[in-house]
């Protein structure tokens, strides 16, 4: 079967590493044809210079996550645009279930599953959001797509760091408004989908890993920074979507909903009584400033800037090593020499323990899961679980079978 060509538009500022980490998955990818192209600022554009022959590079400066990626689609070539955050990282089948519901002529967005920081959990599976940006979840049964038709005044809810779109539609769409510098870029998309009545697909395997990095708006632990861009983005999505008479109290939710996340870290003591109030100020500038901030579409020329540039990564075997912890320096180096050779590789190294399992992908190349013999993965199961090493690592392996491409 010939598959559609994709584009595949990574976004980076001030995460070089992550952008690295980030690349170094998708080029482990299974799917034929695509592209990547990334759109980042100098430190980014520095530390991506060996992926220069693979990829394309578009230089951008400015902190406008909707104006990147609007210049992303001017250089994708690809009929389908994905889009992945650059803290994140795809599993190999990402775009082979990403894009097959494409094939139904209707279906003009798609989005995945994310899995949080343990590489386990889900942070994010399928859900509807309504014209005040509230989003709720949708009852998916097994892990088939499921193709939506716009549900009254309810949009399929689609993530930024997991979801594709027509280029020919984003085109007519005008992309992504340019109002939202920051936040609600891809919920203001759905909602323009949905009201002129395109399909949106949620694909439940076609899961990336999101990692949640620092940015200049957040710390590593996930506390903001700054709340302006959030307090714009909400100001700039209540004057395209909202009527004026319901504006002063769905404001009055979001501040409340702000305050409560502030201060849960102010309990937790990562935050003091002074950032609370700080962050506020910072959110209530930025409303302020998002009620006169230009609002609207953006110009993608129809025809790409740049021609199609395939990643030329031949196909790759996925294999499974497994250790225990104490063999673990050994291990990964072996993992570490496999995936440079072409392999997709799993690590799973068990202690004798009932600690929970975690995943991550090393920026060598490799995919490791570290936990207990003993101890949960799925975070719903039993505190502790009795099983031999062999017959555990088979449990663990055939939980991400499908996603790795590993044959059982």
């Amino acid at each position: 079967m010939t598959h559609p060509p994709v584009s595949v538009v990574v976004v980076s500022r001030d995460r070089p590493d992550a952008l690295c980490r980030c690349l170094t998955g998708l080029l482990q990818v299974q799917y034929s044809p695509f592209e990547v192209v990334v759109v980042t600022d100098k430190a980014g554009r520095d530390a991506i210079a060996g992926f220069a022959d693979q990829i394309k590079i578009v230089p951008f400066e400015d902190s406008n996550i909707s104006m990147a990626r609007n210049l992303g689609v001017s250089h994708a070539a690809g009929d389908i645009v994905a889009f992945i955050d650059d803290d994140a990282v795809p599993e190999p089948s990402w775009l082979h279930h990403l894009i097959a519901p494409a094939e139904q002529r209707d279906v003009a967005a798609m989005g995945g599953f994310v899995r949080g920081r343990n590489g386990i959990s889900f942070q994010w599976r399928a859900q509807s959001v309504d014209a005040t940006g509230r989003a709720q979840p949708i009852p998916l049964e097994g892990d088939q797509a499921v193709v939506l038709t716009p549900l009254g005044t309810r949009a399929a809810k689609t993530e930024g760091t997991n979801m594709a779109v027509r280029r020919d539609v984003l085109v007519d769409l005008e992309g992504f408004d340019p109002g939202f510098a920051f936040y609600l870029d891809e919920t203001d998309l759905n909602l323009r989908l949905a009201k002129v009545g395109y399909a949106t697909a949620l694909v439940p395997l076609a899961e990336v890993h999101h990692g949640f990095a620092a940015s200049p708006r957040r710390r590593p632990d996930r506390v903001p920074r700054d709340l302006f861009d959030i307090g714009a983005s909400w100001g700039v999505f209540q004057r395209k979507h909202m009527t004026q008479d319901g504006r002063a109290a769905h404001w009055h939710r979001v501040q409340r909903t702000e305050r409560i996340r502030l201060l849960r870290h102010m309990v937790s003591g990562r935050l003091l009584p002074g950032d609370v109030a700080r962050l506020m100020r910072s959110l209530d500038a930025g409303y302020a400033e998002g009620q006169t901030r230009a609002r609207g579409g953006a110009q993608i020329a129809r025809s790409p800037i740049s021609a199609f540039l395939p990643v030329m990564s031949p196909p790759r075997q996925s294999i499974v090593i497994k250790g225990r912890l104490f063999q673990a320096s050994r291990l990964r180096q072996e993992a570490a020499r496999r995936a440079e050779a072409g392999e997709i590789v799993t690590l799973i190294l068990l202690s004798p323990t009932a600690l929970y399992h975690h995943v991550r992908f090393d920026p060598r190349g490799f995919w490791e899961q570290c936990g207990g013999l003993f101890g949960k993965s799925e975070r719903t199961d039993p505190l502790v679980r009795l099983a031999a090493f062999r017959k555990r690592c088979d449990q663990e392996v055939a939980r991400v079978a499908v996603q790795r491409l590993i044959c059982t």
